[in-house]
């Protein structure tokens, strides 16, 4: 009697029952750091520029989360929008304190990311993996 398929499947479903408790967990960390800006917002009777996009990472680590519930895996220009925004939220908050070479070195990080992910998008428009055109193929339209 072969074992490796039996322990394939138990391996298999440990992994995945790890999967879904750390999505979870940062599906409530997310929800506890939401909680935590705007109970700051609230005490400081003040909403700034950073405070949005701070939610706004946050909004996308749920949306990520969420794909990854649905589909089975994240797309990855989920991680490069929070990391534009992460970025973007850093020079909002320390521009004042940053010379125009730091500056200009972040921007330049953050249009590499946005046409990486232009890039991205466009080849899974233009040119879409055969696993891809199944999946649009079983799609139904309304």
């Amino acid at each position: 009697m072969d074992i490796r398929p039996q322990l394939r499947h138990y391996f298999t479903v440990g992994i995945s029952i790890v999967e879904k408790i750390l999505l979870l967990l940062i599906a409530l960390a997310t929800l506890i750091a939401i909680g935590m800006e705007v109970q700051h917002v609230i005490k400081a009777k003040a909403v700034y520029l950073s405070d949005i996009l701070l939610l706004f990472i946050y909004l996308e680590v749920l949306a990520m989360s969420r794909l990854y519930v649905e589909l089975g895996r994240v797309p990855v220009r989920y991680p490069i929008y929070i990391a534009v925004i992460a970025l973007a939220r850093y020079l909002t908050l320390g521009m004042k304190e940053m010379d125009a070479l730091s500056v200009f070195w972040i921007a330049m990080a953050m249009l590499v990311m946005v046409l990486a992910t232009l890039g991205l998008r466009l080849g899974h428009v233009y040119l879409p993996y055969e696993e891809s055109k199944k999946i649009d193929s079983t799609k139904q339209t309304p």
